[in-house]
């Protein structure tokens, strides 16, 4: 059985041999032939020749081309700040002071943008690989667009005004349907719609002003014979059953999301699901032999059926390549890996951390956990909406940010207590977990501790 027969029977919910492996290499492919993220996003030839090394080294039954969800905002006017170790991040929101539509001129086309790149790119690796491995091509979601275009208003939308915010998923949606045209025209098997800020609002804003729209998109895919995943990463937990009732025919979490629970959902819907390899705590900063016994474990407790063994998002840029070599085989030979694993122990790591001294601070503490502000999209508008309390407090309160992607900023999340990113702490309480407050919301929350 080929890879692509693999992912392709998983995703039509038929038997496979082995549960299939979907390495998410955005910019990390860069990293293996000693490229950065601008390079690889912006570089056909070197995005092809980082994709042909992670088809190399980790031997995968699918892979996406490219792992950049700013490149529609990008066709529709947003000004992108880049990287050397993260795709690009929005910088400027065109819808920010105004509920204008944007003109369908805008929309993308296949001469527009970086898309004769990605184009050129993705038909490149149908030629070579298509035949044995699935290629999927992933678009920014509806609903994360939304928010690229209008900032962190649209929160504020959703409850001030309804209809603004479902005529602009309508608009975005338009997007991604014609996104689903291009990459399918240009050899791509299974699109996936990737859309981090739906783990930030609640299932009841997601079935009213979210739904139709995933939907629309995902019967689209469907009537053009492709096959579809929805990915959210954050805590996702509480919309798996919304976003199984969009009708995807896989969804994909990451480690904010408990598999085995969330499998008992889509096992209902018939919805394959994929992840959730811990992105920091395992694959950057792991032994191989933890990423393999987490993969061993989760295919023990799961099975392999409707299952896709995939990190929980895009691949930090830095992870050590010899961590994903061990999940590929881990994956593929499971009886003999699960042996040579059965009586290891990760080390222990000795990293002290001081927590503030939240009863005797001199003014309000911010402090926000995300993954990486400058590479998860929920972290970043999480992050922007506690800016804008700075810049309105400024020296009346303390902010600051503790990225997981730093081992003691690890350590002081397990000490704090946190359990899922991103989240919000005021004073060393636990204000809004995986919920991006309105300005209303956080301002009053400030407010309150200042007069304290």
């Amino acid at each position: 059985m080929t890879g692509k027969e693999r992912i392709l029977n998983t995703l039509n919910h038929k038997t496979t041999d082995r549960a299939p492996w979907v390495p998410f290499a955005g910019v990390h492919a860069g990293a293996l032939i000693g490229k950065n993220a601008t390079q690889v996003l912006t570089d056909g030839e070197l995005l092809f020749d980082a994709l042909k090394k992670v088809k190399e080294l980790y031997a995968p039954d699918g892979m996406p081309v490219v792992f950049d969800l700013q490149v529609e905002a990008e066709i529709l006017g947003c000004e992108l700040v880049w990287a050397d170790e993260a795709p690009p991040s929005v910088k400027t929101h065109p819808l920010e002071d105004t509920t204008q539509m944007l003109c369908d001129c805008k929309q993308p086309e296949p001469d527009k943008g970086r898309l004769p790149m990605i184009l050129d790119v993705m038909q490149k690796m149908y030629r070579t690989y298509g035949e044995d491995t699935a290629l999927y091509g992933l678009i920014c979601g509806p609903f994360t667009l939304a928010s690229h275009l209008r900032g962190n208003n649209l929160f504020m939308d959703m409850v001030l005004d309804e209809a603004y915010v479902k005529k602009l998923m309508e608009y975005t949606t338009t997007t991604a349907l014609k996104m689903c045209d291009m990459y399918i025209d240009a050899g791509m098997d299974v699109i996936a719609v990737v859309d981090p800020l739906v783990s930030q609002i609640s299932p009841e804003h997601f079935s009213s002003m979210c739904h139709e729209a995933f939907k629309t998109i995902y019967d689209y895919i469907r009537a053009k014979g492709k096959a579809s995943s929805f990915f959210v990463c954050g805590n996702a937990t509480r919309q798996i059953e919304v976003m199984c009732q969009t009708g995807p025919d896989s969804i994909s979490v990451d480690e904010n999301v408990e598999m085995k629970a969330a499998k008992a959902i889509t096992d209902q819907y018939n919805v394959a699901i994929g992840g959730n390899i811990p992105l920091t705590t395992l694959m950057l900063h792991g032994t191989q032999q933890e990423n393999m016994k987490y993969v061993v474990n989760m295919l023990d407790e799961l099975g392999s059926d409707n299952l896709i063994i995939a990190p929980g998002c895009d691949m930090p840029y830095a992870v050590p390549a010899e961590n994903t070599i061990g999940i590929a085989q881990a994956v593929r030979e499971t009886d003999s890996v699960r042996e040579m694993v059965k009586n290891y122990e990760a080390p222990k790591e000795d990293i002290e951390v001081e927590l503030p001294d939240y009863q005797h601070l001199e003014k309000p503490l911010v402090e926000v956990f995300t993954l990486d502000s400058a590479t998860c999209a929920a972290c970043t508008y999480m992050m922007d909406a506690m800016n804008v309390a700075g810049e309105a407090y400024k020296e009346q309160i303390d902010l600051i940010e503790y990225k997981f992607t730093k081992k003691e900023n690890i350590a002081r999340c397990v000490k704090m207590g946190v359990k899922n990113l991103p989240c919000v702490y005021i004073n060393g309480e636990l204000k809004w977990s995986s919920i991006i407050p309105s300005r209303e919301e956080l301002f009053g929350e400030i407010d309150k501790h200042l007069k304290q």
